[in-house]
């Protein structure tokens, strides 16, 4: 019994955090479009959260609690199995803790994308916000500005999942919107609206 709800609280904190962990393992495997996939779970993610810590508290309690005391002469003292054991517990509500801030350091995860800037004529950049659906956290933003800042002429990328948008600057002698526009759809988010700025 303590073993499975251990195991029910790793998958809850794992289905908590799938919505950020899903772009972090896309830009790993190369296949940047799935990263929206699980964007569907955010809505749910304080209900998993509490789910999580809830199940993980009653495991603990089962854990911790007074064994009764047994009249008999019997020896009883045999040791747990290690799946019943509070070194396992502790391991999985180390991992669940993990899991469940994943959304708050996975962007560090991203690499830079550090490449020198040439800029030749002011004139030539421009400045576009483009509206984007499917961001649900800091691993989005970074997802969306990695792609975009592939592109060569791009001066700045600032993309935020609270406001559902990226402002890009970029030269547009060196790419143009449409090609941005692609960038950030070709992460799976997509863009719903842009306006000069």
């Amino acid at each position: 019994m303590k073993s499975k709800l251990a195991i029910t609280s790793l998958l809850t904190a794992i289905t908590a955090s799938l919505c950020c962990i899903t772009p972090v393992l896309a830009l790993i495997a190369g296949t940047s479009g799935v990263a929206s996939t699980f964007s569907w779970i955010e809505p749910f993610r304080p209900y998993l959260i509490g789910l999580t810590i809830l199940v993980l508290l009653f495991a603990w309690y089962q854990k911790l609690k007074p064994e009764k005391e047994i009249d008999c002469e019997c020896e009883t003292d045999e040791k747990p199995k290690f799946m019943q054991s509070k070194t396992f517990l502790g391991i999985v509500t180390a991992f669940a803790i993990v899991m469940l801030a994943f959304p708050y350091y996975s962007s560090m995860l991203y690499p830079k994308t550090e490449k020198q800037i040439i800029i030749v004529n002011n004139s030539n950049i421009k400045t576009t916000e483009y509206k984007i659906s499917g961001m649900t956290c800091a691993s989005c933003e970074a997802h969306v500005n990695h792609e975009v800042n592939k592109l060569n002429g791009i001066v700045n990328s600032k993309t935020s999942y609270e406001n559902g948008n990226a402002i890009i600057e970029f030269d547009e002698t060196k790419t143009n919107e449409l090609e941005i526009e692609k960038a950030i759809n070709a992460t799976g988010y997509k863009v719903t609206d842009k306006k000069e700025n």
